[in-house]
């Protein structure tokens, strides 16, 4: 019985240190903070350069630095007989800009993509050749990092599976419900990445929102003494609505455009980044559960059922938002 009490007072803590965090933003909560930006070659070595999609802080505040033997005033650029061939910076990534993707458009040949991010601020722009080793860990290091930046600033998602521990509690059952969400989002986010499926973004915002509200009804009745759907068949549970998640999860890669060839290395990159985030916050909260066992701590009885109404309480607000959000572009 005290083992239950040090679980609920550890969730207790988490859920309103995750409610703290939560801003308006949340809303979009899949809509990344990146843009895109695409050079098309218009005779050999010369280039126009728009931005398909303008990052959050504006186009005339990128600082964008291109290989030195390139002129850059855009949307010109201009780089001679040696072509766009070597490193791309920007050194202004932030919190209100983590990635950028730049599309090179060739006049001959298939367009390539490289991604710019807050954890590798700097690419080497490749030749026509296949790419390099560097290349490779250039890919994964921009990937695992996007991926675990993706889940731990999504507070949707973290409270989702923190529904989900507080239901199931900590043991094998736990380790079977975290393995099947994860089986789940992993399937539908390779699925979705692929093109084999699609659901359009808002939309799927307002169900995922949803699901974190089913969660909360679940811990109301587990509280109760009623068994819930949940409580009995957890990881039935975990991976249907994992399935939903990972659809959200390949919104973050669906405006990248990515080279086809490089989107099965991208895609799972990707999803080792959105792993270790994921496995990082259960052992925070498996931590929180061990310090308030060896502080014996104790929580008033009128707050246990907090959580619960605090999770609902959320999501209903993204859900309505998200619909809010979903009439006003129709």
């Amino acid at each position: 019985m005290r083992a239950i009490q040090y679980l609920r007072l550890a969730l207790l803590t988490l859920t309103l240190g995750l409610a703290a965090l939560i801003r308006p933003a949340a809303l979009s909560a899949h809509e990344a903070a990146m843009g895109v930006l695409e050079f098309r070659e218009v005779r050999p070595g010369a280039f126009v350069g728009r931005w398909s999609i303008e990052p959050s802080i504006g186009a005339a505040r990128v600082d964008l630095r291109v290989p030195s033997h390139c002129f850059l005033r855009l949307p010109e650029m201009n780089c001679g007989q040696q072509g766009l061939v070597g490193p791309i910076t920007i050194s202004n990534l932030g919190s209100n800009m983590s990635v950028v993707l730049i599309r090179l458009i060739p006049i001959e040949g298939e367009p390539r993509s490289y991604t710019i991010s807050t954890a590798n601020p700097v690419v080497t722009v490749l030749g026509t050749d296949a790419p390099t080793l560097e290349a490779w860990i250039e890919l994964a290091k921009t990937y695992v990092n996007y991926g675990i930046d993706h889940i731990l600033l999504g507070a949707d998602h973290l409270l989702f599976v923190l529904g989900l521990i507080w239901i199931v509690g900590g043991g094998w059952r736990l380790v079977k419900t975290i393995t099947a969400f994860t089986i789940g989002h992993s399937a539908s986010l390779a699925a979705a990445a692929f093109g084999l499926i699609g659901v359009p973004e808002r939309p799927l915002n307002a169900c995922i929102a949803l699901s974190i509200a089913f969660v909360g009804v679940e811990i109301v009745k587990q509280q109760r003494g009623e068994i819930g759907l949940t409580a009995r068949y957890p990881w039935v549970v975990a991976f249907t609505f994992g399935l939903v998640h990972g659809i959200g999860f390949a919104s973050a890669l669906a405006g990248l455009g990515l080279e086809r060839r490089l989107l099965p290395a991208a895609l799972l990159f990707f999803n080792i980044g959105v792993e270790i985030g994921q496995l990082a916050f259960v052992l925070l909260v498996l931590a929180l559960i061990w310090a308030h066992r060896r502080l014996d701590a104790f929580v008033p009885r009128w707050s246990e059922a907090l959580p619960a109404y605090l999770i609902g309480s959320v999501s209903m607000f993204w859900f309505f938002g998200r619909l809010a959000r979903m009439f006003a572009a129709i």
